[in-house]
């Protein structure tokens, strides 16, 4: 089945990690082996022969430079402007990947369905570009404003203000605090340039703010539920009740300790800690509990998100087995429309909306 994750980190992983997502998920692994700079080498999900032979024919493909001051512990540049150079060559390997065939930007309704057609069919997908909706994680490379509509202007359609901790504009994840005034301001000029705001790793305060300014079509790239496993990062009930009457949508995030209480990074493993695609599927059937129909939640893994096998639910093993789910889904009762829609559809309905 057709299907969009409106979460990966790509250019991270070609840029940071040195990884050609032009080879298999497999050769990446081969390469990578007694390598240990970083704790999921090895043990990478995503790749585009992957992607095509998981039919994932379109994606929302981040850009991410955190900013850091001197007192913030967290890993980031130490300027704005570098982190601004660091999006810019994230942004050069996507259209260098554009230039090979591999990738096509989506950035207006036409082109996303003239996509779709290309890839809503019996055809083979191994020789397809993977669409891509361009989103950036974390605000902090937008030096000005005036850096916005630049980005804008190259394709940006999509933002998070926050990551984790402080933020030049909102504070995320284990942060606190309202939105400051320069916060406010994105907010608002996002919102005339008819941009899509990403509530995730928003820390509550700024995201109830962000809730009240923004006007315009919100959606939650990657996040799961607080009421499953309680921490910040998560969304409460009341904030899922918001965003269902926002016709928002969320997508279920993929990293093992989204997924069941108790993990310990570094420390637990997904068997062990029976994290499995069904233990995910029960954040999914939360959120569709709570809206009262399977409109408002879809697929955001975030697979390779600074983790791979050791941090993901223990029956994935590429991403190619997001083709499971919607068996899954069928065992819990779902009706086929309602698959189809978790899996490619509700994303669709916000991005027509979005674009019209």
């Amino acid at each position: 089945m057709f299907t969009i994750d409106a979460h990966l980190d790509l250019s991270m992983n070609a840029m940071e990690w040195n990884r050609d997502l032009r080879k298999t998920v497999y050769e990446i692994r081969e390469r990578e082996k007694g390598m240990a700079d970083k704790r999921d080498r090895a043990k990478g999900t995503v790749a585009f022969p992957e992607l095509r032979k998981g039919k994932v024919g379109l994606v929302v493909a981040t850009q991410i430079a955190r900013f850091v001051a001197t007192e913030n512990p967290l890993p980031g540049w130490h300027s704005p402007q570098q982190a601004w150079a660091q999006t810019q060559g994230q942004l050069a390997w996507y259209k260098a990947m554009e230039a090979e065939g591999e990738m096509v930007m989506i950035k207006d309704l036409a082109a996303l369905e003239a996509h779709l057609a290309l890839w809503m069919n019996d055809d083979d997908n191994d020789k397809k570009p993977i669409g891509y909706i361009l989103s950036l994680e974390g605000a902090d490379s937008i030096v000005t404003l005036d850096y916005l509509h630049t980005a804008y202007n190259y394709g940006l359609r999509a933002l998070g203000p926050a990551h984790y901790g402080p933020g030049r504009y909102a504070n995320g994840t284990d942060a606190t605090g309202h939105l400051n005034e320069a916060g406010k301001a994105l907010i608002k000029e996002m919102d005339s340039l008819h941009m899509i705001l990403d509530a995730t790793h928003l820390c509550d305060d700024a995201w109830w703010d962000a809730m009240d300014i923004f006007n315009g079509p919100v959606w939650a790239s990657h996040n799961n539920c607080r009421a499953l496993v309680d921490h910040n990062r998560q969304f409460s009930d009341d904030m899922i009740k918001t965003l269902i009457q926002r016709d928002a949508v969320i997508g279920a995030a993929f990293d093992a300790w989204m997924i069941v209480p108790g993990w310990q990074r570094g420390v637990s493993e997904p068997k062990a800690m029976g994290c499995s695609l069904e233990k995910l599927l029960d954040h999914v059937d939360h959120i569709c509990q709570l809206a009262g129909n399977a409109l408002h939640v879809g697929i955001g893994t975030d697979l390779d998100g600074g983790y791979g096998l050791e941090q993901s639910p223990y029956d994935i093993d590429t991403i190619a087995d997001l083709q499971h789910i919607p068996g899954l889904l069928q065992k819990r009762g779902y009706k086929q429309v309602d698959i189809e829609n978790m899996m490619h559809g509700n994303w669709l309905r916000l991005l027509r909306k979005a674009w019209a």
